[in-house]
Order: C-alpha cells, then structure tokens, then sequence
C-alpha cells in the first residue's frame, strides 16, 4: 500500500471502478446534458442528466425491459433493443426541451458498432444533436437484427448452446428484422402529451401514529395523614476500660 504524507485515497467510486472522475470532469466543462448509456447483462439503460450542484437531474431515461409493452419479445440486451431503447429515450427527452447532448459511456470501451453507438444511433433518430463520428455507428442491417438471424440459421441443426434459452421461450428469431420495424413505428407514434409525462414519485403514506400508553389512574390521597413513625434511639454502648477484662481485677 501506498505511504507518504503525500498519500490521498482515492473516491470510493473510483475505488470500486465505477466512475472516472477525470472524464467526468471534463464532459461537465461542456456545460451540456450528458447522454448516459449503461448496459448489464440483462438489459441496456438510456438516460439524459444534467449535473447541478445539489446532484445530478435526470431529464428522460428509458430502460430496454420497457420494449415489452410495444410488441418487442426478443432479448433486451441486443443491438435492435439498444437503438430501440435509444430512441424511445430521446424522443422523450426531445418533448421535455433537449435539443443537444454529449455522450457519456462510463467505463465501457468504445467499440465500434457496439450496442453503445446502437443507442447513441436511436436518439440521434430522434433528434437530438449529439457529437460523433458517423463510422462508429452499426449498419442497418444489424440495426434491425438481420446478423442474428443469419447466426440463427448458420447454428441450427448443430449441437451448440446457441439461442437455447431464445428456443425454449418459443420467440420467432427469423422474425426479429419485422418485429423491429413494428415496434419502431409503435415508439414514433406515442403522441406528445404521453411523452411529455413524467413519473411521479408514489406518495408515501404517513406511518400510523402509535397509540399513547393509558394514563396511570391518580391514587387517591387519604383524608388524614397517619401519624410518623418516631426512630428508637440506639443504646449507648458499655465502654470498656483497658487492661480489665470480664475476668475481675489482677492479682497483686
């Protein structure tokens, strides 16, 4: 470990390897809404944020579990749900007042046609103005899903973990490249006043007060007083003189 009177810990956040704070820094010198694009394992997260100085102001955020009300039924965390989720993010942050943006990809590496620019691909579709270069973006044939089908089609009839959990759901894999186009006109025509809303925060009930413990009944004072016990004085003690015991006198 690290010693010296010049020694500083570092942020617990940069010690977990969540933020780097000198990219941070930076791209809050922009003084613009940074576009957050965060995957997992499971689904992909799109959010527009804002920093201020009493914390971080989120304008609009999407999350790719969201596509299951639109008709979506493949995964979450493929490239057609990475720009779907991006476009659904910035068409709400497009009614909510943002025109522009910058990028912000944490920690993740910047590969290109990686399911990142997937989503940064959907909210340029939906117009806001965001900073790249246009070689970094997925084609529109990964776009829409036509690289999974054809990985589909090549592992079938093999024995290969492929697409085994997509089987055993029963989803329509040569049918993604539709699906996408369905579910992409479905997210265009959501109208303005539904994308405008916001999600309000579920009222919390106040706790039920607890109920005051019964007041003690008053004893009742007695009419006359009973009369004080008076101490009993100690009796003196017989004082010994020294030399003479119980005994009796010496004898001469």
């Amino acid at each position: 470990m690290a010693q010296g009177p010049t020694y500083r810990v570092k942020f617990r956040r940069r010690r977990e390897g969540k933020t780097d704070y000198y990219r941070r820094r930076r791209l809050l010198l922009s003084r613009k809404p940074r576009l957050v694009i965060r995957k997992t394992n499971t689904r992909i997260i799109v959010q527009v944020i804002s920093a201020k100085v009493v914390g971080d102001i989120t304008h609009a955020s999407a999350i790719s579990t969201e596509l299951d009300k639109f008709g979506w039924m493949a995964g979450k965390k493929s490239l057609p749900a990475a720009y779907l989720t991006g476009l659904l993010a910035g068409l709400r942050a497009k009614n909510r007042g943002i025109d522009n943006a910058i990028l912000d990809i944490g920690l993740n590496p910047p590969v290109k046609g990686s399911r990142i620019y997937a989503a940064l691909k959907g909210v340029i579709d939906a117009g806001i103005s965001v900073p790249h270069d246009p070689e970094v973006l997925p084609d529109e044939d990964r776009l829409a899903g036509n690289h999974i089908v054809a990985a589909y089609n090549h592992f079938t009839g093999q024995e290969s973990p492929m697409f085994s959990r997509l089987g055993k759901k029963k989803t329509t894999i040569t049918g993604i490249p539709k699906a996408f186009n369905a579910v992409k006109r479905s997210i265009l025509d959501i109208p303005a006043a539904e994308l405008k809303k916001t999600k309000k925060k579920k009222a919390t009930k106040p706790a039920a007060a607890k109920a005051k413990p019964a007041k003690k009944e008053k004893k009742e004072k007695p009419a006359q007083k009973p009369p004080r016990a008076v101490p009993r004085k100690p009796k003196p003690k017989k004082l010994i003189a020294r030399g003479k015991g119980k005994k009796g006198k010496r004898k001469k």
